[in-house]
């Protein structure tokens, strides 16, 4: 049976407003001033403290990065409430199930918050798994891939991560699995279109090209 592995924030949920909402709160508490959507997507990577560096060009001492990290996840729960699932999320989950495929869903958001949400959305029953980051602040996702693929116990070749980033891109590649990223999140698209992986504008466009990957 083939496999889609869906990344959750900027993926099957439209966060981008509240996650840059939640890096101005962070700045601001180092003194640093606010940004923009399009200043987050130009600058953002993985790992998180490489994009405070990359936006206020300069390092982050520890002391500047624990503050960051701290205010910025306080900033983002108090606001779960207003986040949105992408538009197209339930009808691309929809398709995923018609082709009769199963489905996870894979985040470097804090493991307990993640399944909180997922259940709350009513998404939960239909994933065969929900994994998120449990010890690896705003690390890469490639190990925790790979720790998603060996629990779900599926053929890499037969799996395709669906998400919004270079780091899912980067991630999919070193487990050998496919990968399709949405124009919807992290990156512009010419960042995205750079990766070499098949880029959609929407999450059913993201399912209908991984049916042509996977056969």
């Amino acid at each position: 049976m083939n496999h889609v592995v869906w990344d959750w924030n900027g993926t099957l949920v439209d966060d981008l407003p509240i996650v840059v909402e939640s890096v101005n709160a962070a700045l601001a508490a180092i003194g640093e001033a606010a940004i923009d959507e399009h200043d987050y997507r130009e600058h953002f990577t993985r790992p998180v403290d490489q994009f405070y560096v990359r936006l206020l060009e300069r390092p982050i001492p520890d002391e500047e990065w624990f503050a960051l990290d701290r205010v910025f996840h306080e900033r983002y729960l108090t606001a779960l409430d207003r986040i949105p699932l992408t538009g197209d999320a339930i009808e691309a989950i929809d398709a995923v199930e018609a082709r009769g495929w199963s489905q996870s869903i894979l985040s470097m958001w804090w493991e307990e918050d993640l399944t909180a949400c997922v259940e709350r959305r009513g998404l939960a029953e239909r994933m065969t798994l929900i994994q998120g980051n449990r010890d690896d602040a705003g690390g890469e996702k490639a190990a925790h891939l790979l720790r998603h693929l060996t629990k779900l116990d599926v053929d890499a070749a037969s799996v395709v991560m669906i998400g919004d980033s270079l780091d899912d891109a980067a991630a999919a590649s070193v487990v050998g699995t496919a990968c399709i990223l949405y124009d919807g999140g992290s990156h512009h698209r010419t960042h995205l279109e750079d990766a070499g992986v098949p880029v959609t504008d929407t999450l059913t466009a993201a399912v209908f090209v991984a049916a042509e990957l996977v056969r």
